[in-house]
């Protein structure tokens, strides 16, 4: 195997039950296979891509002074601009040659989880230099949670649960929605300083358009990195840990990477599906047996979220001691 599968997963959109049935499998072989598929004939229009894409390069190309009205690092609930080598995912390499914009599921400063101050809770972080960039981000977030329901509604057939399984866990989820520039790999500080260190994802299934400039990479069943080129009208979709952990490694949560393009700028927009924090993530059934018992302790889905991103993070790691 040498290419990831595309999946049509337009059968989802109508009543045909059978057809349903048709795409669950298909995508249950390619997360067994692969823990990575692309996906055409979702409802994500290139219209929306072209406006999200042309807010991306406007962002991204201000100042950095403007940019850092929004730092990060200098969030309570991690929304807001990440400059570059702000992450490490690959412990073993440099910091990431990358910078980002993270969003989440909007909540007021007068929600409970805010007041409570929960961990990972609060309003999102715009940048006022950009008109309808608030909008147009509030706007496309709910539409990738709508179509990662879907795909999650699939996953639930695949694994022979409850469809609605997914459904009742991401209420007020605190999934992201990123995006993400990629500088040229010449203003890298070090050879061998990657766009995104080889890493897996902490959530469910991320669902990630990226443009053509390429550079992303799949470690294969063997050990080797393969291509996973953009296809126009796709999205790349990946399986997490904590869907490994909820199928008990049925599901693969693979490793993947980013090289940096040699003299272009790389611009890509991952949701990353997470499900509300006091989700417990526990082995499913039908998920193993007497001959095969779960893999891994039960936990939640804050509790896992915030060991990940104290690895990633030394603001993470800095503020969780300085709260220790």
């Amino acid at each position: 195997m040498t290419t990831l599968p595309i999946i049509d997963i337009s059968p989802l959109y109508t009543a045909d039950e059978a057809a349903h049935l048709g795409v669950a499998r298909q995508i249950d072989r390619a997360c067994r296979e692969w823990g990575f598929f692309y996906i055409e004939g979702h409802p994500i229009g290139a219209e929306r891509i072209a406006q999200l894409s042309d807010h991306a390069q406007r962002f991204f190309a201000l100042p950095d002074e403007q940019k850092l009205d929004i730092d990060i690092t200098r969030s309570p609930h991690h929304r807001g601009y990440g400059a570059i080598a702000t992450e490490q995912l690959d412990p073993n390499q440099p910091c990431d040659l990358k910078e980002t914009f993270d969003m989440g599921f909007h909540m007021s400063a007068e929600h409970p989880d805010v007041l409570a101050g929960r961990s990972l809770r609060g309003p999102n972080r715009h940048p006022a230099q950009i008109p309808g960039w608030a909008t147009l981000m509030e706007d496309h977030y709910r539409d990738m949670h709508e179509l990662a329901g879907t795909l999650l509604r699939a996953i639930a057939l695949a694994l022979g649960i409850e469809r609605s399984f997914f459904d009742k866990r991401f209420v007020e989820p605190i999934s992201v929605f990123r995006m993400i520039h990629y500088p040229p790999r010449l203003t890298a500080t070090r050879p061998d300083q990657q766009g995104a260190g080889a890493h897996t994802d902490y959530g469910c299934i991320t669902l990630l358009y990226q443009d053509q400039a390429g550079g992303l990479q799949v470690q294969s069943v063997n050990g080797d990195w393969i291509d996973a080129p953009p296809i126009e009208g796709t999205y790349v979709v990946n399986i997490g840990d904590m869907m490994a952990r909820w199928s008990n490694d049925r599901y693969k949560s693979t490793p993947h990477r980013v090289l940096s393009p040699l003299g272009v700028d790389r611009y890509s927009m991952p949701f990353f599906a997470e499900p509300h924090p006091d989700t417990t993530i526990s082995c499913l059934p039908g998920c193993h047996d007497a001959d095969n018992p779960p893999k891994y302790p039960a936990t939640t889905c804050e509790a896992y979220m915030l060991s990940r991103f104290a690895d990633t993070y030394a603001y993470r790691r800095e503020a969780d001691a300085n709260t220790a």
